[in-house]
């Protein structure tokens, strides 16, 4: 059953996890190489690289010295998920850390022999990344966080920020695989309430900046980002964009930071 657990301990957990493979073949190379495939930027991700280094120290594993780390960032484009994923194949990692549901696809499509842990808050087993959670067969497997509960929780933080809440917006990426999902979970907790909303989809930093001037014209009271890498590395866009700063900044720092 899937358990969330704080950042901390899952990273300690994903690097014991890496550490598996590596010692199976600690005899056969002095140095084996991980590769991560990150799906935003290395910008606002500090505490989590520097976590999941310390899981592996904690394992038995210390960059540098026992392993190297090859870092490939997607920069929140989905598209270049796939050519990175086969260049840390083609590099001749041990094992591949895929931090996101996209990195886990793009990774699985690559190769069927280099062990794939990943992390995710996307359920794995619908959408194909493993055969079962008790089983997850192949040369897959990770820690599945499940978000989609909390979709009802922040509706309801944004209901008590703004008691006068008429309409929400949603900011949702369509190129993310778990998208649907995570609206179902919002729609399902609005209609619940009662809440109107506005669905609004952006993949592009130029269709962000056209969702907010939708949001604008119709008077929207709010705005519900989607968790999304894209949108983690275009938080400085959308926090910075004139109608949030002086509108919404409440909603927007509880959405993003």
């Amino acid at each position: 059953m899937p358990v969330t657990i704080g950042r901390r301990e899952l990273i300690a957990a994903l690097g014991a996890a890496v550490a598996w493979p590596l010692a199976a073949r600690a005899q056969q190379s002095r140095s084996p190489v991980i590769g991560y495939l990150g799906g935003t930027a290395p910008d606002g991700t500090e505490m989590l690289i520097a976590a999941f280094r310390a899981g592996l120290k904690e394992a038995g594993f210390a960059e540098g010295q026992d392993v190297s780390i090859e870092f490939r960032w997607a920069e929140g484009h989905y598209d270049r998920l796939s050519p990175l994923a086969t260049e840390l194949v083609s590099r001749g990692v041990e094992v591949i850390l895929a931090a996101s549901l996209p990195a886990a696809l793009a990774a699985k499509q690559v190769t069927t022999t280099i062990p794939i842990v990943f992390v995710m808050g996307a359920d794995p087993v619908k959408l194909g990344v493993v055969a079962s959670l008790n089983r997850p067969s192949g040369n897959i497997t990770g820690i599945y966080q499940y978000f989609g509960a909390l979709g009802g929780k922040r509706l309801e933080l944004i209901r008590d920020l703004v008691p006068s809440l008429s309409i929400l917006a949603i900011l949702s990426n369509p190129k993310n695989p778990n998208a649907e999902d995570h609206l179902d979970e919002i729609q399902f907790a609005a209609r619940a309430v009662g809440q109107r909303i506005d669905v609004l989809r952006a993949s592009t930093e130029s269709e962000i900046d056209a969702a907010f001037a939708d949001i604008v014209q119709r008077k929207d009271s709010a705005l519900f980002v989607a968790d999304d890498p894209f949108f983690g590395v275009r938080r400085d866009q959308i926090v910075a964009w004139p109608p949030v700063t002086k509108c919404l900044p409440a909603i927007m720092r509880g959405n993003l930071l």
